[in-house]
C-alpha cells in the first residue's frame, strides 16, 4: 500500500514538495493570504467539479457564496456544488485546526466529508443510475451496499469495504507516519481511496478533500496557497490514465506483494508529487511581489484610462497588498490626498470591490473577486474562462 522506489525519485519528489511548500508560506503578508486562501478555496472547488465535467463559470461561484442563484436549474445545481465543495473544504480546516487528534483516514471523518458534502448538494445529484438502467439514491454519508463499476475498474464488493476501509485507516494515518513517508503516503493514499470507491457517488470529490485535509495534516499546503486539484484538472486524461495505471494487478514476482502493481503505485506517486511541484511553482511565480504589484498597477491604469478611478488608487492597492491593511486615517497621507478625496478614493474602491473591510472604519484589505483573477492571476482558470478578461 506504500510504494517502494529503488531509483530514490519518490524521496527526491517528496524533499521538494515539502521545501518548496513552506518556502511559499511567506510569500505574502498574512493577512493578504487569507483573501488569496479564500480564492485558492473557490479555485480548488472549480476544478474538483471540472474533473467531474461539471463546469461553473467563477463569477457564479462567487454569486453562490452571496446566495444569488441562476434562474436556470442546471446553473443553479452546479453553483449548489460549488458551494458545498468551498464550504465542506472550510469545515474540513477547522476541523483539523480545532480537533488535532481527528484520523482523517478513518471511515467516520470520510463518512462525515461525504455526509456534509451530499446534505448541500441539490436534490437532482442525489440519484445515480447503474449500468442495467436501475436508479439509485445517494444517501448522505453512507457506504455503499451494492456493486458499482466505473469504467474498467471494478471496485471492491460491498461486503468487503469494512476491512479495506480499515486497513486503509491504518495504512495511511499521517500520525502514524513520520517525514517523507507522510508525503508519499498522501499521494497513495489518493488512489487507494478512489480505487476503494466506498461510496455510491462523490468518490471523487471526496478522494481530493480527503487530499486536501492530508495536506493540511502534514503541514505541507501552503498554508492554503497552492492546490494540486488544478494540476490534475489541467491534465484531466494524464491524471485518469495514472489512476488507472495503478488500478491494475500485479505484473508477476518482481511488481510488490500485494493483489495490485506495486509499479503503477510508484508512478501514480510520482505523477502526484511532480503535479504538486508544478503547482507550487505556479502559484510561487504568481504571489511574486514585483510581479503581482505590476498587475495590480496594470489594472489601475486600466480602470483610470476609462475614468473609473483615479492614480493615486495604484499606490494604494499595491501598498495595502504588501502590509495587508491600512487603517483608513493613514490614506491620505499615503497617496498624496486631502481626507475628503482619500475617502472619495477608498470608497469607490470598495464599491468595485477592489477593497474590502471588516467594519465602517476599520482597516481596509485586499479583495480578489471573481472579476479581477484574470488581472492579478493570468492561467488561474484556463483560458476562455478567466473572470475579468474582456
Amino acid at each position: 500500500m506504500l510504494p517502494t522506489d529503488p531509483s530514490g525519485e519518490l524521496d527526491y519528489l517528496a524533499i521538494a514538495v515539502i521545501r518548496k511548500s513552506a518556502a511559499i508560506q511567506g510569500a505574502v503578508h498574512p493577512v493578504t493570504r487569507r483573501g488569496i486562501v479564500e480564492l485558492v478555496r473557490k479555485m480548488n472547488s472549480y476544478y474538483s467539479n471540472l474533473i467531474e465535467g461539471h463546469n461553473t463559470h467563477p463569477i457564479d461561484i462567487d454569486r453562490a457564496l452571496r446566495e444569488d442563484f441562476s434562474p436556470d436549474p442546471a446553473k443553479r445545481a452546479r453553483q449548489l456544488e460549488s458551494k458545498a465543495h468551498i464550504e465542506v473544504q472550510k469545515l474540513i480546516e477547522s476541523r483539523i485546526e480545532t480537533l488535532p487528534e481527528s484520523v482523517i483516514t478513518s471511515q467516520n471523518f470520510l463518512c462525515w466529508i461525504h455526509k456534509e458534502f451530499y446534505e448541500r448538494m441539490p436534490a437532482e445529484y442525489l440519484f445515480v443510475q447503474h449500468a442495467d438502467g436501475r436508479t439509485a439514491q445517494v444517501i448522505p454519508g453512507k457506504i455503499r451496499e451494492c456493486e458499482v463499476e466505473v469504467g474498467r475498474h471494478l471496485p471492491p464488493k460491498a461486503e468487503s469495504l469494512g476491512p479495506f476501509m480499515k486497513r486503509f485507516e491504518e495504512v495511511y494515518d499521517p500520525q502514524q507516519l513520520k517525514g517523507l513517508n507522510q508525503v508519499i503516503a498522501a499521494a497513495a493514499a489518493h488512489h487507494r481511496l478512489a480505487w476503494i470507491h466506498p461510496f455510491l457517488d462523490g468518490n471523487g470529490r471526496v478522494t481530493r478533500l480527503m487530499t486536501h485535509a492530508y495536506l493540511k495534516k502534514i503541514k505541507i499546503d501552503g498554508h492554503g496557497l497552492w492546490t494540486v486539484s488544478r494540476g490534475f484538472a489541467r491534465n484531466r486524461e494524464e491524471y485518469r490514465a495514472a489512476l488507472a495505471g495503478a488500478d491494475q494487478s500485479r505484473r508477476g514476482d518482481l511488481d510488490g506483494r500485494g493483489n495490485l502493481t506495486q509499479a503503477g503505485l510508484a508512478e501514480f506517486c510520482k505523477f502526484f508529487l511532480k503535479t504538486a511541484i508544478d503547482q507550487i511553482d505556479f502559484m510561487t511565480a504568481l504571489l511574486d511581489l514585483d510581479g503581482m504589484q505590476k498587475r495590480i498597477q496594470a489594472v489601475v491604469d486600466r480602470q483610470v484610462s476609462l475614468g473609473e478611478l483615479k492614480p493615486e488608487a495604484g499606490h494604494l492597492l499595491r501598498d495595502v497588498f504588501l502590509r495587508g491593511e491600512i487603517a483608513r486615517g493613514e490614506i491620505p497621507k499615503i497617496i498624496g490626498m486631502p481626507e475628503r478625496s482619500a475617502r472619495r478614493v477608498v470608497r469607490t474602491l470598495m464599491e468595485k470591490n477592489y477593497l474590502v473591510s471588516d467594519s465602517e472604519k476599520g482597516p481596509v484589505m485586499l479583495s480578489f473577486p471573481a472579476t479581477l483573477v484574470g488581472y492579478y492571476f493570468p492561467r488561474l482558470y484556463p483560458e476562455g474562462v478567466e473572470a475579468g478578461r474582456d
